[in-house]
C-alpha cells in the first residue's frame, strides 16, 4: 500500500508540472501575438457590437437591416450565435446552455484557495484533465481515510467534553422524566393545571386590545350626518347655487352650517339602538335553550349562558358527520330490515347531541325490525325511564321469548317485588332459560330458593350449576339423592362427581373420597369423556384452597399418571409439584411428592426436594417423619442424615441428634461431613472436650484439609494460640494448596501484632495459591494498615495481572484510592473496571454512589440494564431511594433484593436498618424472622462480623444487629 501511495503521489506531481508548463506556453504565445498586432484584428465582433457607437456615429435602420416580417412561430435569425460552454464531465446534457458568470466578488475570495470559481473553466476539458482529477480525488480520499479515525475520535471527545460541561436540558431532567413511567392514569388526570403568571392586563389583552374613550353625542351625530348622501337640492341651494357652502368671510355667521346634513338631518335616538341590541341578545339566548327537554340552560341569576351547554358533543368534523348521516340514511333506506343500520344511525344522532332525532330513528327501526331484540334494547336505552318501560312492554309483546329483553325489563324495575313479578312472568314464557332461573333464585330467601331450584332442575335438567346449587341447600341425605339424579341426567360432567366427593369429606366419610374419584374417572371414560390431566389438577388445587384436602389428594393420586411417559415421569411430576407449590396448593404438592417417593423410593434427589418442601411449608413433625423414611431408603445420603440431626438439634433434642449422627457414622464411616456436623453439634452446645476428641479421631482417620481447619479454628476461638499455630503449621505442611489455612495463619499472626510474620505468610501463601483473591486482599489491607499505600497499590496491580477480570480486586483498588481522597484516580479506575467487568454487580453498585447526586439515577438505570438480577445492584437502588426519603419505593426494592438472593447478609442488614428507622415493630420483627429462615452466609459486612472469633457462637438473630451497627446511613 505504501508503494502504491508513493506511485500515486509521483504521478500527481508529474501531471501538475505538465499542466503548469502548458499554461506558461499558452501565456507566452498570447504575449507574443499581442506585440505584433492588435487583439481585435481578424477577430469576430462581439455580440451586439455596433461600429461607431462609441463616438456617436449611429446610422438609421432600414428594412434590409431588420429583415422581412416573420411569424411568432418562426425560428429567429440571430446574427450572433451564442457561445456554448464546454461541458464538464459530471454536468447534465439536458441543462440549459446559458453561460454562467464567475463570481469574482471579494466575499468569494479566500487567501489560500483564491476565488470560488475556476479561472480555466472556459477552457477545454480533455482526457488528461479528467485523469488528473481522478488521481487528485483518489489522493484526497486516501488522505481523508488516514485522518478519519483520529478526526472522529477527536470529534467524539470534544462532544463528550462539551456535554459534560454543558449538558442538555433533556439530560438534566432525564431522571424526572423516567418517573413518568410509574404515573398511573388517575394520577395523570389529577395533575393540576399550570397557573397563568401573567398580570391582568396581559391576560385580557386579547379581549380588550385598546382602550376607547366615550364620545359625546354631538360628535356621533356630526359623523353620521357627514356620511349622508342627497339626490336633490333645496330651494335655497337652487337660488344661490351652493354659495352658502362655508369659506372664510362668507355670508353665514357660522360658516358651513347651512350645508345639508346638519341643519336638515334628524336626530339619532341612541335609546332605540340600545333597545335593538337588547332584543338581539334575547333572541340569541332563546336559541340556546334546550329544544328537547324544554328546560332552559340560561343562568337565572345573570344574562350569561353556561358555555358547556353550547359546546358540540361530537369531536369529529362536521363534514364527516354529514357524510356518515347520508351513508346511514342510504343503508336504512335501501335495506330497512337491517337492524345494525338503524342502531348506527340512532347512535350517530346521539353522539351529535340530537337525542330526540335519535329516539325517532330507533323507534322507526323498531317498527320495521320488530323481531330484532337489539333494536328494542337500543330503544330502551335511549328513552327516559318512564318511556323505557312502555317501550320494553312493546318489545315483550313482539318478542315474548327473548331472554335479554326480559332481563332488561327486570333491570328497569327498582323494587324487589316488581322484579320477582317480572321474572315469574318471564319463566312462564321461557321455562327453559337457566339465566332467568338464576336471576329469580338470587332474589329469594334460602327456603324459597330451594323450592325454586327444585322446579328449575325439572325445567333445566342439563344445567350443572342448578343441580349443584340445589345440593348445597339440601341436607346430607337429600344432597346425595340430588347428586345421584344429576349424574343420571348429566353423566359426562366431572364437577358433579367432585361435589359428591366433597360432600362425603364434609361429613367425615374420608374412606369414600378416593372411591368416588375412581368411580368418576371410570364412568367418564365409559361415557366417552377424555380425561384432561391438567384440568383435573386445577380442580384439585381449587379443592385444596377451599379446604377439601382429602378430595384434592385423592384427585392427585388418581390422575397424576395419566398421559405421562415412563421416562418423563420424574421431570413432569417435579414440574407439577413446583406449580402446585407456586399456586399455594401445598396439599396437592405433598401428594405429588408422596406418589413420586412411592414409585421411586431410592431416588435421593426426590427425598431432598420433599424434605425442603416440608421444611419450608410443612411442620417439624412432618419433616422428621419424612427424614426418617428418607434415611431408611437412602442410607448413603449424608445430607439427609445431617438434615435429620439438625432438625432434632433445633428442636432442642440434642441426644436424639447425637444418636442420628451415630447411625450416620455406621452407614457412612469416615465421612467428612458427618465428622464436622458432630463437631459443630458438640461445640454449639459448649461440649469442647468432646469436640476435641471427635476432631482428633477425624484428624487420624480422615485427615482432610477441612477437618484440620476446623481443629485449628476450635483451638483459636478457645484462645489456645500456641497450639493453634502449631496445628496450622502442620496442616499447611500436609495441604499447602489449601488457601484457608494460609489465611488463618496470617490472621493469627496479625492478631498477635506480628506484622512482618503476617506479611511473610501471605506472600508464601500467594506463591502456593496465586488465584486466591482473599489472600491478595488481606495482604493489601495489611500494607495499608502499616501505612504503605504504594505497596498496597502495587499488590493490587500485581493481583489484577495474575487474576484478570476479577471485580473484587478492582473494587478494593477503587476503595483504596477513595480512602486516600484520590477521587479522580478512583473514577478512572472505576471506568476501567467497568470496561473489563461490564456485568459485575458489586462494581455497578459502587459506581452509583461515586457519582454526584443528580447523576445517580442515570447511573442506576445503566446498572439495571447491565445487571438486572444482581442483588448488589438492587440493594444500591434501594439505598438510593432511601437517601431520597422515598419510603415505599425503597421498601419494595429491599424486598426484591432479599428475595433474589436471600444468602446475601448485607441486604438483610440494610433492610433491617431501614425498618428500624422508618418501619414499625411488626415490620422489624418480620425482617428478623425472614432473615433467620434464610440463614445468610455471604456479604462483605456480614462475613466481617460473622467470621470474627468473638462472634463464633452467635446465631443469625444475634449477628443481624451487630452487622447493622457497621452499616452507615446512605448519603
Amino acid at each position: 500500500h505504501r508503494k502504491r501511495h508513493r506511485d500515486v503521489l509521483c504521478l500527481g506531481g508529474i501531471l501538475s508540472v505538465y499542466k503548469f508548463l502548458c499554461l506558461c506556453q499558452v501565456v507566452m504565445s498570447l504575449s507574443m501575438i499581442s506585440r505584433k498586432r492588435k487583439s481585435f484584428i481578424n477577430q469576430p465582433a462581439p455580440p451586439g457590437y455596433v461600429a461607431g457607437l462609441g463616438r456617436g456615429a449611429t446610422g438609421f435602420t432600414t428594412r434590409s437591416d431588420i429583415g422581412p416580417a416573420r411569424d411568432a412561430t418562426d425560428v429567429p435569425d440571430e446574427r450572433h450565435a451564442r457561445l456554448q460552454k464546454k461541458a464538464r464531465p459530471h454536468e447534465n446534457d439536458d441543462d440549459e446552455g446559458g453561460e454562467e458568470e464567475e463570481d469574482l466578488n471579494d466575499a468569494n475570495y479566500d487567501e489560500f484557495s483564491g476565488y470560488g470559481g475556476s479561472l480555466f473553466s472556459s477552457g477545454p476539458y480533455d482526457a488528461d484533465d479528467r485523469e488528473a482529477d481522478v488521481v487528485y480525488d483518489t489522493i484526497d480520499e486516501r488522505m481523508d481515510d488516514r485522518r478519519r479515525e483520529r478526526r472522529e475520535k477527536k470529534f467524539k471527545e470534544d462532544i463528550e467534553k462539551f456535554r459534560q460541561e454543558r449538558p442538555k436540558i433533556q439530560q438534566q431532567f432525564s431522571d424526572l422524566k423516567r418517573q413518568l413511567s410509574s404515573v398511573g392514569q388517575d394520577e395523570w388526570l389529577n395533575i393540576p393545571e399550570v397557573g397563568d403568571s401573567r398580570n391582568k392586563k396581559q391576560r385580557n389583552a386579547h379581549i380588550r386590545p385598546d382602550r376607547y374613550t366615550p364620545l359625546p353625542d354631538a360628535i356621533l351625530q356630526r359623523a353620521a350626518s357627514s356620511q349622508l348622501s342627497h339626490s336633490s337640492l333645496d330651494p335655497r341651494q337652487q337660488i344661490y347655487g351652493g354659495l352658502m357652502t362655508p369659506y372664510p368671510g362668507a355670508m353665514s355667521v357660522t360658516p358651513g352650517n347651512m350645508t345639508p346634513g346638519f341643519a336638515t338631518s334628524s336626530r339619532i335616538d341612541l335609546n332605540q339602538i340600545g333597545e335593538a341590541r337588547n332584543s338581539m341578545l334575547s333572541i340569541k339566548l332563546d336559541q340556546v335553550s334546550d329544544s328537547v327537554s324544554g328546560q332552559t340552560v340560561v343562568d337565572p341569576k345573570g344574562y350569561l349562558t353556561d358555555l358547556n351547554s353550547i359546546t358540540p358533543q361530537s369531536t369529529g368534523d362536521i363534514n364527516d358527520v354529514k357524510k356518515a348521516r347520508l351513508l346511514l340514511k342510504s343503508v336504512i333506506t335501501t335495506n330497512p330490515n337491517h337492524a345494525p343500520g338503524w342502531i348506527a344511525a340512532a347512535r350517530l344522532e346521539e353522539v351529535t347531541g340530537r337525542m330526540q332525532t335519535a329516539r325517532n330513528i330507533i323507534m322507526k327501526g323498531c317498527d320495521v325490525c320488530s323481531k330484532n331484540e337489539d333494536v328494542w334494547l337500543e330503544a330502551v336505552r335511549l328513552q327516559p325511564p318512564d318511556n323505557a318501560k312502555l317501550v320494553i312492554a312493546q318489545a315483550i309483546r313482539h318478542i315474548p321469548d327473548s331472554v335479554k329483553i326480559w332481563i332488561k325489563a327486570v333491570d328497569l324495575e327498582t323494587e324487589v317485588v316488581a322484579k320477582r313479578r317480572v321474572l315469574r312472568k318471564a319463566l312462564e314464557n321461557i321455562p327453559s332459560s337457566v339465566r332467568l332461573w338464576k336471576a329469580a333464585i338470587e332474589l329469594e330467601e334460602p327456603e324459597d330458593a330451594r323450592v325454586l331450584l327444585g322446579r328449575a332442575v325439572e325445567c333445566c335438567p342439563h344445567s350443572v350449576e342448578l343441580w349443584l346449587a340445589l345440593a348445597r341447600l339440601e341436607s346430607y341425605e337429600n344432597a346425595r339423592m340430588v347428586l345421584n339424579k344429576a349424574r343420571e341426567n348429566i353423566p359426562t360432567d366431572r364437577k358433579i362427581w367432585i361435589s359428591a366427593s366433597r360432600l362425603e369429606e364434609v361429613n367425615e366419610n374420608f374412606h369414600m373420597v378416593p372411591k368416588i374419584i375412581e368411580r368418576a374417572l371410570g364412568s367418564l371414560q365409559v361415557n366417552g369423556v377424555e380425561i384432561n390431566r391438567e384440568q383435573w389438577i386445577k380442580d384439585a388445587e381449587e379443592c385444596n384452597k377451599t379446604g377439601a384436602t382429602h378430595t384434592a389428594q385423592a384427585i392427585i393420586r388418581s390422575v397424576i399418571g395419566y398421559g405421562v411417559e415412563e421416562e418423563d415421569r420424574i421431570d413432569q411430576w417435579t414440574e407439577d409439584a413446583e406449580s402446585s407449590t407456586a399456586n399455594e396448593a401445598f396439599d396437592c404438592a405433598r401428594a405429588i411428592y408422596a406418589h413420586m417417593l412411592t414409585v421411586f423410593p431410592k431416588q435421593k434427589n426426590i427425598w431432598l426436594r420433599a424434605a425442603y418442601f416440608e421444611k419450608n411449608h410443612g411442620t417439624r413433625d412432618s419433616l422428621e417423619t419424612l427424614l426418617q423414611k428418607a434415611v431408611q431408603n437412602c442410607p448413603k445420603a449424608e445430607v439427609l442424615w445431617l438434615m435429620a440431626a439438625k432438625s432434632k438439634w433445633l428442636a432442642g433434642d440434642v441426644p436424639a441428634a447425637r444418636s442420628i449422627l451415630a447411625l450416620a457414622f455406621q452407614a457412612n464411616p469416615n465421612s467428612e461431613e458427618i465428622w464436622l456436623a458432630a463437631v459443630k453439634l458438640e461445640s454449639e452446645n459448649s461440649e469442647y472436650e468432646r469436640a476435641r476428641r471427635l476432631l482428633e479421631k477425624a484428624w487420624a482417620s480422615a485427615g482432610t484439609a477441612r477437618v484440620m481447619m476446623k481443629s485449628v479454628k476450635l483451638e483459636w476461638v478457645l484462645n489456645n494460640i500456641s497450639k493453634a499455630t502449631k496445628m496450622v503449621q502442620e496442616a499447611i505442611d500436609k495441604h499447602p494448596e489449601f488457601s484457608k489455612l494460609w489465611l488463618m495463619m496470617g490472621q493469627i499472626e496479625e492478631q498477635q501484632g506480628n506484622i512482618d510474620k503476617s506479611r511473610d505468610i501471605y506472600n508464601r501463601g500467594l506463591k502456593k495459591c496465586p488465584d486466591c483473591i482473599p489472600l491478595w486482599l488481606m495482604l493489601s489491607r495489611l500494607e495499608e494498615k502499616a501505612g504503605q499505600i504504594t505497596k498496597s497499590r502495587a499488590v493490587l496491580e500485581k493481583a489484577r495481572l495474575k487474576n484478570p477480570q476479577c471485580p473484587e480486586l478492582w473494587l478494593e483498588a477503587i476503595r483504596l484510592e477513595t480512602r486516600g481522597n484520590n477521587k479522580s484516580i478512583a473514577l478512572n479506575l472505576m471506568a476501567k473496571a467497568l470496561q473489563e467487568c461490564p456485568s459485575s454487580g458489586i462494581l455497578w453498585a459502587e459506581s452509583i454512589f461515586m457519582e454526584s447526586r443528580p447523576q445517580r439515577k442515570t447511573k442506576s438505570v445503566d446498572a439495571l440494564k447491565k445487571c438486572e438480577h444482581d442483588a448488589h445492584v438492587l440493594l444500591a437502588v434501594a439505598r438510593l431511594f432511601w437517601t431520597e426519603r422515598k419510603i415505599s419505593k425503597a421498601r419494595e426494592w429491599f424486598i426484591r433484593a432479599v428475595k433474589i438472593d436471600p444468602d446475601l447478609g448485607d441486604s438483610w442488614a440494610c433492610y433491617y436498618k431501614f425498618e428500624l428507622q422508618f418501619g414499625n415493630e411488626e415490620q422489624q420483627q418480620a425482617v428478623v424472622k425472614r432473615c433467620v429462615l434464610a440463614e445468610p452466609r455471604h456479604g462483605e459486612k456480614w462475613c466481617s462480623v460473622s467470621k470474627d472469633i468473638k462472634n463464633w457462637q452467635k446465631h443469625t438473630d444475634e449477628l443481624l444487629p451487630l452487622v447493622v451497627v457497621t452499616i452507615e446511613l446512605p448519603t
